[in-house]
């Protein structure tokens, strides 16, 4: 059960990683306002909130089969508490701070109604810290940290948000060609003959 658990824990925080780079690709796009070819903006907001909650259980997963697993020793303080961890503190405390701005993103997505647009949009920028955050956790912190197929997939999410942030700053990308203009009809045909 424990080597299950140990498992589930590393893979979940890998499909974690993962899932929270779409977001924040997908929250660059969203912000845009810039239209994506055969996707509209309402399309890709709503697959931006669904990916968000689909990354935020699979982080569940990930802390709760740590915490449960003898082996990781993960304690729930050190879920909470950054940089209290025994086991690589530094990088651990990294995955800390990056869950703790994710449960303040949460908690005001949850309360936007309430708190107003101004504030949460304030709020929701610090996922532009919690994302590097979890990417260093990740690096520094498992176990897996110097195999070639975990530094692929950190690349690739760092490639994917790399990529959107240089979308978001290029303003000519992926708009549509602006339509031709009408050329006006020659007023004197003389010269044609």
């Amino acid at each position: 059960m424990s080597e299950a658990l140990w498992y589930l824990g590393r893979a979940s925080g890998v499909v974690a990683l993962v899932l929270f780079s779409l977001v924040v690709v997908l929250g660059i796009v969203t912000r845009a306002g810039k239209p994506l070819p055969g996707l509209p903006r309402f399309a890709v907001a709503t697959v931006h909130r669904t990916t968000s909650l689909t990354a935020v259980l699979f982080l569940v997963v990930h802390i709760t089969t740590l915490t449960l697993d003898p082996y990781a020793q993960l304690r729930v303080v050190d879920a909470v508490l950054p940089f209290a961890g025994a086991y690589r503190p530094l990088w651990q405390g990294l995955g800390t701070v990056a869950t703790d701005l994710l449960v303040v993103l949460v908690v005001s997505s949850l309360l936007r109604n309430r708190i107003g647009l101004r504030i949460w949009r304030v709020i929701h920028w610090s996922a532009y810290l919690c994302w590097p955050l979890a990417v260093m956790h990740a690096v520094g912190n498992g176990t897996d940290n110097g195999s070639r197929w975990l530094l692929g997939v950190v690349a690739g999410c760092v490639g994917a948000v790399g990529a959107a942030v240089v979308w978001r700053l290029n303003g000519a990308s992926f708009r549509a060609a602006p339509p031709p203009q009408p050329v006006p009809a020659p007023s004197d045909l003389a010269g044609l003959r």
